[in-house]
């Protein structure tokens, strides 16, 4: 049986902590390839010496795909004849679409209105639009804006250049007695934009951390940083039969820093542990939502596609494109709070503390034990009172058969995960139960 030591809830995690990251990272003009990412790589690669890069060139193979050239901004804007300036890059990078080409041109208003994006839906939003794979320029600014743009001639300046670069992904493992691995992946390739882009990273440089401090660990564990879609397809390219051979479960994670609700998106059959998991650690939860795969729109597209078929499964608060301020500037640190990344970090906590428990228990007597003997029951019977705790717990040990998981269990007795695991560990204390990391089949 292994002994899970961990740390208190108090010490971890700390959502000013994840809070000031995100902010010091919310300012770059970060794109699937460039400077910016690479920058921004970088503070992760510095903060933890287990984080590698895993490195692809423009022009790389990667199954369907080819790496594209990197881009870089230096300057953008849209000026009138008048002088006044619309659209300035320095001033909120969404301004710009991702990866326009370089121009210099003095256009007609007409001319201009092709090359422009909005959200009349969302007036005073500044849309996030992008075109990694096709040569192409504009800019995005809000519909209020664009209604109130002057008649007349604009000089059109993208001080930008497209050129062979290098693609990173970077990767760390943190080693436990047993080869098999819990995966965590997020992406870091959209500029300034808090849940969307930033709360993944940061609530897994918090579950680094969080693991790294686990004593006697069982599992090891896999964490990956990459560009979204190009990097994972270029990640799997390069790892693929590693992770079939060791992925005990996995979780992309995007969009966890609000309070709305809680978001499971299912891998392609929905019925992987990583599925049953995270199911176990939602249910009771307040505004819970579940989405098939059928309403996928991130990395699990790559992780979960035929053939590649990894137990992994997209972990949301207000899942991608379900929240107005997505994809705007809006998405921002009046959405993403201390509150909504600390509750995304519990329910992760919660299936880690699964698994280093054991995830099927079994019961070390024959029979009903008896629980009064050990204070778990009342020994003066009283059907008028409340016996649910009790009632809950004998619930629980029902299944400790070492066949059900501890996510099966959670399902069988409508009872959220920390729950079953709170009424596991009392149950263990009194040697009740005890924990395999194997499934018994009788």
């Amino acid at each position: 049986m292994n002994k899970l030591q961990v740390s208190n809830d108090e010490d971890f995690p700390s959502g000013e902590r994840m809070v000031k990251l995100a902010k010091s990272l919310y300012p770059k003009n970060r794109s699937i390839m460039g400077p910016d990412i690479r920058s921004s790589f970088n503070y992760f690669l510095q903060e933890h010496i287990e984080f590698k890069p895993i490195k692809f060139n423009t022009g790389d193979k990667v199954f369907d795909w080819e790496v594209p050239e990197e881009w870089i901004v230096r300057d953008a804007y849209i000026e009138h004849e008048s002088g006044k300036r619309f659209a300035e890059f320095k001033k909120n990078n969404l301004h710009l679409v991702g990866y326009s080409v370089a121009v210099e041109d003095f256009i007609k208003k007409e001319e201009l209105l092709s090359k422009l994006h909005s959200i009349p839906d969302l007036p005073t939003a500044i849309p996030y639009v992008t075109s990694y794979y096709e040569k192409n320029w504009g800019f995005c600014l809000s519909h209020d804006q664009l209604s109130n743009l002057p008649e007349g001639n604009f000089k059109v300046l993208i001080d930008s250049e497209h050129k062979s670069g290098e693609l990173w992904v970077i990767e760390a493992v943190v080693p436990g007695e047993s080869s098999q691995e819990i995966f965590f992946s997020s992406y870091l390739c959209h500029p300034s934009m808090a849940n969307n882009e930033l709360s993944g990273p940061v609530l897994l440089n918090e579950l680094i951390n969080y693991v790294k401090g686990l004593k006697n660990r069982y599992y090891s564990y896999r964490f990956v940083l990459l560009p979204e879609t190009i990097g994972s397809i270029a990640y799997l390219s390069k790892r693929l039969t590693d992770l079939k051979e060791n992925m005990l479960c996995g979780y992309n994670l995007t969009c966890v820093g609000d309070e709305r609700a809680y978001s499971h998106v299912q891998s392609r059959l929905g019925n992987n542990l990583a599925d049953q998991a995270l199911r176990a650690s939602l249910k009771n939860l307040d505004n819970v939502k579940e989405y098939t795969y059928l309403d996928r729109g991130s990395d699990e597209r790559q992780y979960c596609a035929p053939g590649i078929d990894l137990p992994l499964c997209t972990f949301c608060r207000s899942k991608f494109g379900k929240y107005p301020e997505y994809h705007t500037n809006k998405d921002d640190f009046n959405v993403v709070t201390e509150k909504g990344l600390i509750g995304s970090f519990k329910v992760m906590k919660s299936i880690i503390n699964s698994f280093e428990l054991g995830i099927y228990p079994k019961v070390k007597v024959l029979g009903e034990p008896q629980l009064g003997k050990r204070n778990l029951y009342p020994n003066i019977s009283n059907m008028h009172k409340d016996l649910h705790p009790v009632i809950a717990m004998k619930n629980v040990f029902t299944y400790c058969d070492s066949s059900h998981n501890i996510f099966e269990i959670s399902e069988k007795v409508n009872m959220n995960l920390n729950n079953v695991l709170e009424n596991l560990k009392v149950l263990n204390h009194h040697k009740l139960v005890e924990f395999n990391h194997k499934k018994e089949v009788f």
